[in-house]
């Protein structure tokens, strides 16, 4: 018995030491941009070995550099209640949760922008009970510690958009052959389509399904509120 409560006082120290080193990363983070992130690791680790050379592409741009036009439409696709949420979209939530008990798998996450940059940064993609915990202790320190548009900024510089892909700048120019701050309306809406599935859709361009996604996006723009 006072084995086993030693051992859990001990895991318990650890857990609160890797969250503080976490906490310390977004406090710092909060003027000082990241160079890179668990999936962009995660990621590169993958590409090298297939190919020891493989480098990933990715350019940090400030956010000022980034379209508007992009903006509106992450925010139209994955967040529509960004700038007024703590971190968690409730309603959100409970949507995703009755869709995919209706269908018996996992269908939809109901994630938001500060959880997904939380997955992003610190955690790998593999869904598992400890990683959503943690993507959600995570989250509340990103919303404690930074104000919307910083979280938006590097939420926009990191996430993956592409085999080795990672950020507004490199996809913009992987697609479009053109900066992050020349989008227009309807490449920031298919960049957008593409954020759930990117490695797939970078190589299945014209996949079914990928226009009317990226017309229902274009359509929402309008009514998007971006920090």
């Amino acid at each position: 018995m006072r084995f086993a409560l030693k051992v859990s006082a001990a895991l318990l120290a650890l857990l609160m030491l890797y969250n503080l080193w976490i906490f310390g990363h977004i406090v710092y983070w909060r003027s000082s941009n990241p160079s890179t992130s668990a999936f962009m690791t995660e990621q590169l680790a993958r590409l090298q070995e297939e190919n020891p050379d493989a480098e990933l592409r990715h350019r940090w741009v400030p956010y000022e550099r980034i379209s508007s036009n992009l903006k509106r439409a992450i925010v139209a696709s994955e967040d529509a209640k960004f700038v007024d949420h703590e971190g968690f979209d409730w309603d959100g939530i409970e949507a995703a949760f009755d869709k995919n008990l209706k269908q018996g798998r996992i269908v939809a996450g109901g994630s938001t922008i500060s959880q997904q940059l939380a997955k992003n940064l610190f955690l790998s993609g593999k869904r598992t009970p400890w990683r959503k915990l943690e993507e959600g202790v995570i989250t509340v320190m990103l919303e404690a510690v930074m104000d919307k548009r910083r979280i938006f900024e590097i939420y926009l510089n990191v996430i993956e958009w592409g085999d080795g892909v990672f950020g507004a700048e490199a996809a913009s120019r992987h697609y479009f052959k053109t900066g992050a701050n020349r989008l227009s309306a309807a490449q920031g809406a298919r960049l957008a389509a593409m954020v759930p599935n990117p490695r797939y859709y970078d190589t299945h361009r014209n996949a079914r399904g990928l226009a009317r996604k990226s017309n229902i996006i274009q359509r929402r723009m309008r009514y998007a509120d971006v920090p």
